[in-house]
């Protein structure tokens, strides 16, 4: 059963990306603006111009450059930078290294606030408890991240000097140093998310409370807390896995706007910089690569639940 529901889900998630680099590659070559022209300048002359096209690729019909961009990518050949001229891969790997740990950092942070939140808010349903948690997750989910990032920035980097206001140290500087230079940017991602999760982990659990096993594991002797967490917890994690997944997903994919802020060197900077040089390989490329993670991700999720909740797997 889990291997039938496992491939079913696989079968999806291959055409998802078939249908996802046809989307992102029309979407990115019908932008105005030609990247020959962008390097070359206005006046530029029409054989220099034909001659870099060439070069790069750009004389072949979509149908091809789109077959041999994904060709290329099946194989890990993520083509050319235009604007660098260096293989879209080695850029991606170095990119990879500094949006990957954030996501990762950014994600344990949200799960350790919010799960510990939502079973109090849930384990005190009404109470002062509750509220006050409740009302911190409402600020949370309003406050902007890039707005908080800022505030960050200005409180520990800039009045207490605890943080560097941007940049990366990179991880040939130890550990302890590149962390560092994350957590920032970090807690900017953590924190609305984790607002998020709370008020999902707390739906979950209430929704639990009403069950017949709970009443029984209540009528043993438990209090509402302890029922939660010994038997509630496992029930309720479905909604809250969906959650996880597509904040890793976003912390993931949609970064850019705190890599700006923090000048980290990661994806989603990589991607607003070919952006604005016009460097469609790359960009077609990265966003690609994230849609993947994005996907993936979702799959693993899918087994997650599966996992949890054997009636998934049954109805295959």
């Amino acid at each position: 059963m889990m291997l039938r529901y496992a491939l079913k889900r696989l079968l999806s998630l291959l055409i998802s990306l078939a249908i996802a680099s046809l989307v992102i590659f029309t979407v990115i070559e019908v932008a105005p603006g030609d990247p020959a022209s962008f390097m070359l300048g206005i006046n530029a002359q029409e054989d220099t111009l034909a001659a870099l096209r060439t070069e790069l690729g750009l004389d072949q019909t979509k149908v091809q450059r789109y077959l041999a961009w994904v060709g290329g990518m099946v194989q890990g050949d993520f083509g050319t930078s235009y604007q660098y001229r260096t293989p879209v891969a080695e850029m991606i790997g170095d990119r990879l290294w500094v949006s990957l740990p954030l996501a990762l950092y950014a994600l344990i942070l949200s799960t350790l606030i919010a799960f510990p939140a939502g079973i109090y808010a849930a384990s005190r349903r009404g109470k002062a408890g509750d509220i006050g948690v409740m009302g911190a997750t409402q600020i949370g989910v309003a406050i902007p991240n890039f707005w908080f990032a800022m505030m960050l920035v200005l409180v520990f980097a800039i009045n207490l000097r605890w943080f560097s206001a941007g940049g990366f140290a990179g991880w040939d500087e130890g550990i302890f140093a590149a962390l560092k230079s994350l957590t920032l940017p970090a807690i900017a991602l953590a924190l609305p998310q984790a607002a998020i999760l709370a008020r999902v982990m707390r739906s979950a659990l209430l929704d639990v409370l009403g069950e017949d096993f709970m009443r029984t594991a209540r009528a043993k002797g438990l209090s509402r807390g302890q029922a939660l967490r010994r038997h509630g917890l496992r029930n309720a994690m479905i909604p809250v896995l969906t959650i996880l997944g597509l904040q890793f997903s976003f912390l993931l994919a949609g970064g850019i706007i705190i890599e700006q802020v923090f000048y980290l060197p990661g994806l989603g900077r990589l991607i607003f910089q070919s952006i604005s040089a016009r460097d469609l390989i790359v960009v077609e490329s990265v966003t690609m690569l994230l849609v993947f993670a994005v996907i993936v991700v979702n799959f693993a999720v899918d087994l997650a639940y599966a996992a949890v909740d054997p009636r998934l797997r049954a109805r295959t």
